[in-house]
C-alpha cells in the first residue's frame, strides 16, 4: 500500500527504530523499510530481489550454523539467535537493509506458529484439570515471579505501564527451552516433570487475558473501551474453551489426518487468518493463534503438530534473530547490571516455584532442584511481550535492550543450571545431619 500511512501492526510486532519515524511504510507487521515506488525500473527491482535473497539466505545459513553449535553443546539456541540479531542489527557490525521488511514478516509468522503449536500441545480438558490441581503452585508462581519485575520497573522509572510489561516478562517461563531440556536430559518420565508442565500450562492460560489487558494499557484506551476490549477477549477465550471441552467434531470434519498436506495448509492458514482478524478488531493476535490450536485435539492435533514443528523452528529462529536486530547494542551496557540483578532474583524465585510444585508430588530434593532449573529460563513469550511494548513506543528503547539482556542471561543460565541440579542435589542429600556435623567438629 504505497503512499499510505503507517498501519498499526499486530500487537507483538517489534518496532524497528529508524531515523525518520514519520516515513511511510507498506503493509502491516514489523515496520520495515520505506515503501518502494511502484514505478521502479525492472532492472533495479531484480537487483533488490537478488539482494534480498542473498541477505536472507546468509541469515538463515548463519542461524543454521548457530543451531548446529547449540545442538553440539546441548544448549538452547535462543541466546545465540539473539546475539546474531545484535550482530546484524542497528549499531551492529553488519547491517541488514534489503531484507528488513521481508524478515520482519517472517518473524511475525514465527510468532503465529509458536502460539499455534503451543495451543496444539494442550487440550481444554487438560487446561481445566491442571488449573485445579496446581492452583497453589500457579498462584505462588505469579506472586513470586511477577513481583520482582514490577518493583524494578517502578525503580527504573518506567511507571505502571512498564511494571505491567516487565512483570509479565519475568513471570512467564520458556516452554520451548523447557521442552528441549527435558528431551536432552531425558527427564520426561521424572516425577517432577508433570508438576512443571502443569505450571507452564497455567502460565500459558494466564497469558490469554494478560496480553489483551497489556495492549489496552499500552494504547491508552479509555476505561469503557478498555473494559469492552478485555471483556471481549475473556468472552472469546471462554467460548473457545467451552467448545473444545464439549468436543469440536464439526471442526474436525474439515480435517483429515490421512491428508497431511491439506491439514497443514488449513491449520496454518486458519491461524494466520485468525491472527489477522484479531489485529483488525484490537484482539490479541497471539491469543487468537493459541485458541486455534486449542480447538484441535486427538490425531488431528498430533499430525498438525508433527508437520508444523520443522517450519516452526525455522520461523521462530528468524523471530528471535529479528528481536536482536531491533536492539541497539550500544544500549546494552547501561542496562546490563540491572538485568543481571533481576535475572539472579527471578531465577531464585523460579527455583522456589519449582520446589513448591515438585513437593506437591512429594519429590526429592534433587527432583525439586530439577523443577526449579527447568522453570528458570525465559524465552519466546518474554520476547513477544517486549514486542508488544516496542510497537506502542510508550517505553524508551532501553526497555528492549533490557529485555534482550535479561532473556540472554536467563535463557543461557536455565539449561546450565539444569545440568548442575543433580550434582548439587546429590551433594545436599549426602550432607551429614546438623547435629552430627556439630559433634564431628
Amino acid at each position: 500500500m504505497a503512499g499510505g500511512p503507517t498501519h498499526r501492526c499486530a500487537e507483538w510486532s517489534l518496532n524497528r527504530r529508524v531515523s525518520d519515524h514519520s516515513a511511510q511504510r507498506c503493509g502491516w507487521g514489523f515496520p520495515g523499510r520505506p515503501c518502494q515506488d511502484r514505478g521502479v525500473p525492472a532492472s533495479e527491482s531484480a537487483a533488490s530481489v537478488a539482494e534480498l535473497f542473498l541477505e536472507f539466505g546468509l541469515l538463515l545459513v548463519g542461524l543454521g550454523l548457530l543451531a548446529r553449535l547449540a545442538h553440539a553443546l546441548s544448549i538452547s539456541p535462543v541466546p545465540l539467535y539473539l546475539v546474531a540479531g545484535l550482530f546484524f542489527g542497528d549499531g551492529g557490525l553488519v547491517g541488514i537493509t534489503a531484507s528488513d521488511t521481508f524478515v520482519s514478516t517472517i518473524a511475525e509468522l514465527g510468532v503465529v506458529l509458536l502460539l499455534l503449536l503451543l495451543g496444539l500441545e494442550y487440550s481444554a480438558t487438560e487446561l481445566v484439570r491442571t488449573a485445579r490441581q496446581q492452583s497453589r503452585a500457579g498462584m505462588a508462581d505469579i506472586v513470586l515471579n511477577a513481583t520482582p519485575g514490577v518493583v524494578l520497573a517502578l525503580i527504573l522509572g518506567w511507571g505502571w505501564v512498564g511494571a505491567l510489561a516487565l512483570g509479565g516478562i519475568t513471570y512467564i517461563s520458556s516452554s520451548g527451552i523447557v521442552s528441549q531440556v527435558l528431551r536432552d536430559l531425558r527427564w520426561r518420565r521424572n516425577p517432577e516433570t508433570a508438576p512443571v508442565v502443569s505450571v507452564l500450562v497455567i502460565e500459558d492460560l494466564v497469558m490469554a487475558p494478560y496480553l489483551p489487558i497489556l495492549s489496552v494499557v499500552l494504547t491508552g484506551a479509555g476505561l469503557v473501551s478498555g473494559l469492552i476490549t478485555v471483556g471481549t477477549a475473556l468472552l472469546v477465550v471462554a467460548i473457545v474453551i467451552v467448545i473444545a471441552l464439549k468436543g469440536s467434531v464439526r471442526f474436525h470434519r474439515l480435517l483429515s489426518p490421512r491428508d497431511p498436506v491439506g491439514l497443514l495448509l488449513i491449520v496454518f492458514g486458519a491461524a494466520i487468518a485468525a491472527a489477522g482478524v484479531a489485529g483488525l478488531v484490537d484482539f490479541s493476535p497471539a491469543v487468537a493463534a493459541f485458541l486455534v490450536g486449542l480447538l484441535l485435539t486427538g490425531e488431528v492435533a498430533e499430525v498438525a503438530r508433527r508437520r508444523l514443528d520443522p517450519l516452526r523452528d525455522v520461523l521462530a529462529a528468524v523471530f528471535f534473530a529479528y528481536f536482536g536486530l531491533v536492539v541497539d547494542p550500544g544500549d546494552l551496557p547501561a542496562v546490563l547490571l540491572p538485568a543481571l540483578l533481576l535475572a539472579v532474583v527471578t531465577i531464585a524465585t523460579k527455583f522456589l516455584t519449582g520446589w513448591i510444585a515438585a513437593r506437591s508430588v512429594r519429590s526429592t530434593t534433587i527432583g525439586s532442584l530439577r523443577a526449579g532449573a527447568l522453570l528458570s529460563a525465559r524465552g519466546e513469550f518474554s520476547v513477544v511481550i517486549a514486542g508488544i511494548v516496542a510497537v506502542s513506543m510508550v517505553l524508551p528503547p532501553t526497555f528492549q535492550a533490557f529485555v534482550a539482556a535479561y532473556v540472554l542471561i536467563t535463557a543461557s543460565a536455565g539449561p546450565l543450571l539444569a545440568r548442575l541440579a543433580e550434582p548439587i542435589g546429590w551433594w545436599w542429600e549426602q550432607r551429614p545431619p546438623r547435629g552430627r556435623r556439630t559433634l564431628e567438629a
